[in-house]
């Protein structure tokens, strides 16, 4: 049987001049076109392939990578606006459609949005833009100091909401925040901490500061100093953005690699930054 909406191993069947057949199951031989074959494509051979549904609900197999698989949230362009709801590209031949009555709020051509991948109630793939509709605020499974998925949601007064594994609510805390984001970013994180009302507290950066952590960013900033003819103008005083701008680290990351190497006598400090000891 068929995983509408997600990537299907399928086993070639023939491999005609004008593409492969490849078994469908149930759904019966599927064609996937010349331009997406594999160069050396064989019967016999095992091929991973995107099923998705034509605009007469039969299956259709391809290659292509969509932005987003069934259950995914992804930051889509909406590319048309009709009398019976939006679409938006998602990578595929067949844009993906998105109900009126999915719809957070009024879709408008050009703009980008979070959306939702689901199957309706006839079995066919559409998109959500009620995001809240989907996503659970309590989590399930996840663990401290965990690494994920994130995509960038609103923000809020306190910080930035996140999308965990496509699946859970989370909160980056703008006071923690070394970097800028915006709306429909992806990018990694972890699980800062699980409060007691079920919500996640994220971060950015690894939670915990161990000596091998410590080590390699002591190193980075021993390359940077080399580099730089052994001077940097950025301390244990500098704002964090500019430390994270550097080295990717908290400040109090930063600040430990810092206090690391001075008590090593490899550097010393000085008003405008930090330099490499001879």
């Amino acid at each position: 049987m068929l995983n509408i909406g997600q990537f299907n191993r399928l086993i070639v069947l023939e491999t005609p001049g004008h593409g492969a057949i490849l078994d469908g199951g149930d759904a019966g031989r599927l064609l996937l076109p010349l331009s997406q074959c594999p160069e050396g494509l064989a019967p016999g051979d095992e091929l991973d392939v995107f099923i998705f549904l034509d605009a007469q609900g039969d299956p259709v197999a391809t290659t292509r990578r969509p932005r987003a698989q069934l259950g995914e949230v992804a930051w889509l362009e909406v590319v048309s606006v009709s009398e019976v709801g939006a679409f938006v590209d998602w990578g595929l031949s067949k844009d993906l459609f998105v109900p009126f009555a999915e719809q957070q709020h009024p879709l408008a051509e050009g703009r980008h949005t979070l959306v939702k991948i689901y199957l309706d109630n006839q079995g066919r793939l559409a998109g959500s833009t009620r995001i809240d509709h989907w996503i659970k605020d309590e989590t399930v499974g996840l663990k401290q100091g965990e690494k994920v998925s994130l995509i960038i949601a609103d923000r809020t007064e306190l910080g930035f909401k996140a999308i965990i594994n496509h699946e859970f609510w989370g909160l980056l805390y703008s006071n923690e925040l070394y970097q800028k984001v915006r709306k429909g970013q992806r990018l990694d994180g972890y699980i800062k901490r699980l409060r007691e009302d079920g919500k996640v507290d994220l971060s950015l950066t690894q939670p915990g500061f161990s000596k091998d952590k410590i080590g390699g960013v002591s190193a980075d900033i021993l390359a940077a100093l080399k580099a730089s003819d052994g001077f940097l103008e950025i301390s244990d005083k500098s704002p964090p953005r500019d430390i994270y701008a550097t080295f990717q680290v908290s400040k109090k990351v930063f600040k430990q690699a810092v206090g690391a190497l001075y008590k090593q006598r490899l550097i010393s400090l000085e008003p405008g930054g930090i330099r490499l000891t001879e």
